[in-house]
């Protein structure tokens, strides 16, 4: 097999690269920057150049190509004045993900042998935040993050279903793993003893375990039924309090500093959205398709990503 992966040298890609090189794949990761770091040195891992909205070389790439995933588009989140939501960045989010998603469209569009499956990421902020449970066929929200998903993101991809390719929309939670941007920061905080909940505390945690996310792409990549939107999250969601206390529990640490709204939102501006609010998503369809979860609850994706447990 060969699997081309469009924005494949973060932390998700590197765990999807990995499954596919374990067994013997060929896995292609198109890249805009140099590419001192790979997501792994097995063999079967090649990489084209791509500045995510040109035409160009990397076209090689897709045809013949057994899975495209699309895992484009800028980091919304972070640490530091970098990634503050003012209209630049905004435009910046947008841009890096339509023009990713039409280029990868384009390029199918050119080449004879199409893949036969597309597998477009997006993200659980299409819906709106609070105690609604969010599955597949509730309607999008009206924020920023929710305009950008249902708007423009998703819609980007929807031209290779014209083009014959079954695409399956991932709409994923934050990830959960050893070393994930989501995990890293909050066991550094309570391990300096500065850990507990985030604002009230009472906002909704949607996650997935990165070995559910590698688990549930392939067994939906290999059912041929399986088309359209999926939230990709554990059927255990929680509350960013509790979130906290599985954390100290795990580490054996105190969870009791809480973070108060308006310092977040000094320091993030519109961005603290992402922190202070939480959708109730549940994964409805993934369920119903037969997918059984390696890491359902959150204290064994806890164990498991700070070394507890071996990789299943």
């Amino acid at each position: 097999m060969r699997i081309v992966l469009a924005g494949g040298s973060g932390y998700i890609g590197d765990h999807i690269a990995r499954a596919y090189l374990a067994e013997g794949s060929e896995v292609v990761v198109l890249t805009r920057g140099p590419a001192e770091a790979l997501p792994t040195d097995a063999g079967g891992l090649r990489r084209a150049r791509w500045d995510g909205r040109s035409p160009g070389d990397w076209y090689a790439a897709l045809d013949g190509a057994d899975l495209v995933v699309n895992l484009a588009g800028e980091r919304v989140a972070g640490s530091g004045f970098r990634y503050r939501w003012t209209d630049a960045r905004k435009r910046k989010l947008v841009s890096s993900r339509v023009e990713a998603g039409r280029a990868l469209v384009a390029g199918i569009a050119a080449v004879s042998r199409k893949p036969p499956v597309f597998v477009q990421a997006s993200g659980i902020d299409y819906y709106a935040a609070g105690e609604v449970v969010a599955t597949e066929t509730t309607r999008a929200g009206d924020g920023f993050l929710s305009r950008l998903v249902a708007e423009e993101w998703e819609p980007s991809t929807i031209g290779v279903e014209e083009q014959g390719v079954r695409r399956i929309v991932l709409r994923l939670g934050p990830v959960i793993g050893a070393g994930s941007p989501v995990l890293a920061p909050l066991v550094v905080q309570h391990r300096l003893l500065a850990g507990g909940p985030i604002g009230p505390g009472t906002q909704w945690f949607p996650w997935v375990a990165v070995e559910d996310l590698v688990g549930a792409l392939r067994h939906l990549v290999g059912l041929d039924s399986a088309a359209g939107v999926y939230n990709l999250v554990a059927p255990g969601i929680l509350r960013n309090a509790e979130l906290s206390r599985a954390l100290g529990r795990a580490l054996g640490k105190p969870s009791w500093l809480r973070t108060p709204s308006f310092a977040l939102r000094l320091a993030f501006g519109e961005m603290a959205d992402t922190l202070l609010e939480g959708v109730r998503a549940v994964p409805k369809r993934l369920l119903e398709s037969g997918y059984r979860f390696i890491r359902p609850d959150i204290d064994s994706a806890l164990l498991a990503a700070l070394g507890g447990e071996p990789p299943p």
